[in-house]
Parts: C-alpha cells; sequence; structure tokens
C-alpha cells in the first residue's frame, strides 16, 4: 500500500505540472467555498476530511484505487504549478515595470495590502509570498499526504484556507500552526538543499534560517522566508500592512533590496524545493508503509 500511495503522490504532482489547474472553476476554488466562514466554514472542512478518511479506506487492500484516489486528491490540492505561473508573471511585470497588475496579482497570493507598494515593496513581497506558499500549498500537503494519505491533503489544504478567511480565530490559528510546524521546517531544509542548484547560497540559506526567525512572533511563518532571502542573498521581512493593521517584522536575511530578478529567481527555487519535496513525500510514503508492515 505504501508503493500505492508514492505511486498516486507522484501520478498527482505529474498532473499538476502537466495540466495545472483548469482556468475555470479551479480544486482550490472549492476549498475556498467550503471554508466558507465561522462554524459553517470549520463544519464543512470537517465534512471534506471525513470523506477523505472514507477514500482512505476505500483503498484498502486495492492498490489502484489507493493509487488513484491519491493522485487525484494531490492534483486538487498542490498548487506547484499555478505559484509558479502566477509567479512568473509577477517578475514580468515587475521586469516591465507594470507595477498595477502586480500588486493585483500579489493580492491572489498574499493577505497583505498591496495597493501603493512600489517596485522593492513589491519585490520583497513577492520573493516572501513565493516562499510561504511554497510551504503552504507544495510542501505541507504532500508531507501530510505521504503521513496519512488522501485524508493528509485535504486536511491540511483545508486547514490552510480555513486560517487565511477565518484568520485571528484561536482555534484555527493553533490547528494551522500544529498543521506547518514540521513541513514549514522541513521546507527550510529543502531551500537551503536547492539553493545551489539556481546559483544560490546553501550557507546563507542556513544561516539565515537559523539566525534571523528567533525574534519572529511566530513558530512557523518566516522561516522558508528567511530561508529563500539567504538563498538569494538579499533581505525581506519588516513593516508589513494587512487589513487588520501594521506589523512590524524581523527583517531576514542580509545584502540588498530585492528586485525583479530575485522574484525570477524565487520562482525557479519555488520549483526546485518542490521537486525535492516531492522525493521526500515519496520516501516516507514507502518508510510509512514499511513501518506499518514490521508491526
Amino acid at each position: 500500500m505504501s508503493a500505492a500511495r508514492a505511486i498516486g503522490l507522484v501520478l498527482g504532482l505529474a498532473a499538476d505540472s502537466v495540466l495545472g489547474n483548469p482556468r475555470r472553476r479551479p480544486p482550490v476554488t472549492a476549498f475556498r467555498c467550503v471554508a466558507g466562514s465561522g462554524a459553517a466554514g470549520i463544519g464543512a472542512a470537517g465534512a471534506v476530511v471525513a470523506a477523505g478518511v472514507l477514500a482512505e479506506r476505500a483503498g484498502r487492500g486495492r492498490p489502484l484505487v489507493q493509487a488513484a484516489a491519491t493522485a487525484v486528491t494531490t492534483w486538487a490540492v498542490v498548487g506547484a504549478a499555478g505559484l509558479a505561473t502566477q509567479g512568473t508573471k509577477l517578475a514580468r511585470d515587475l521586469e516591465e515595470g507594470r507595477l498595477e497588475p502586480a500588486r493585483g496579482t500579489l493580492s491572489e497570493l498574499d493577505p497583505r495590502v498591496a495597493d501603493g507598494l512600489g517596485m522593492i515593496a513589491l519585490s520583497r513581497a513577492s520573493v516572501e509570498t513565493l516562499a510561504e506558499n511554497t510551504s503552504e500549498v507544495v510542501v505541507t500537503p504532500l508531507l501530510w499526504g505521504a503521513l496519512v494519505g488522501v485524508p493528509g491533503l485535504l486536511a491540511s489544504r483545508t486547514i490552510s484556507v480555513l486560517a487565511r478567511r477565518l484568520a485571528g480565530h484561536w482555534a484555527v490559528d493553533r490547528l494551522d500552526e500544529v498543521v506547518h510546524l514540521v513541513p514549514t521546517r522541513v521546507a527550510a531544509a529543502l531551500t537551503v538543499l536547492a539553493a545551489p542548484v539556481v546559483g544560490g547560497s546553501a550557507g546563507g540559506a542556513w544561516r539565515a534560517w537559523r539566525r534571523d526567525t528567533i525574534a519572529h512572533p511566530s513558530p512557523n511563518a518566516g522561516r522558508v522566508e528567511a530561508a529563500f532571502a539567504g538563498a538569494l542573498e538579499i533581505r525581506v521581512g519588516g513593516r508589513t500592512v494587512y487589513p487588520h493593521g501594521v506589523v512590524e517584522l524581523p527583517v531576514l536575511g542580509v545584502g540588498r533590496n530585492p528586485d525583479a530578478g530575485h522574484v525570477t529567481r524565487a520562482v525557479e527555487l519555488s520549483r526546485v524545493v518542490g521537486w525535492l519535496a516531492g522525493a521526500a513525500s515519496v520516501v516516507v510514503a514507502v518508510l510509512v508503509g514499511a513501518r506499518r508492515r514490521r508491526r
């Protein structure tokens, strides 16, 4: 069964890479609709996860069913292709000085207030959101999918959407922190490994991750952003405006302010981290299956 799950993860990633998400009514839109708001959203999210549990049980003893269910769910929840597309659009608009379209694309990816951001601020925000989303929509679902299967894929993605739509809800925020506690650190470690592939600094990524996130108020946020900044030898973080107010975040990384070229490299770094996460998820799925067989 571990092999079936691993095969499903690989097929789902391949489908995301080749097909992406359909332009009309992509799967993530369904997650946003399910998340809704308030208690209704939480209840609907629970129903989605319960459906995932049933799908996983239906695949027990049926490798083809499990592989197919895992593949379809992976394609539905992993957003590597969409993130690369939007990141590339951001980089192109910034390179050509089209700030208003860049602000619009950034707003699709990140909850911060993009109005009024200039070239440097938009480049900084773009690198940050590419790093954060690499962890949130690629590494996290893949890791939970490898560990738990279809329920892990659905739960991790649904909780991420809920956390964004219900920002400030204590229970949802704590659950989101728990879900991302390990994946954010895995994503940061993979960024260290991936940095040389895009001409970045593995040492810089490691130092920024371990040094600059100590002062960050969140147990998860900032880890991958710091690793990206260190890899690209730039500075991110600092004053950030959200709809609920201004947040003074620690500066992550050392070096120059980012520009459009760094956004392009961040997209490349995101891709490589995604590939490594896919390989790691296959290994984890096989190890989990082997451990279960020994019991």
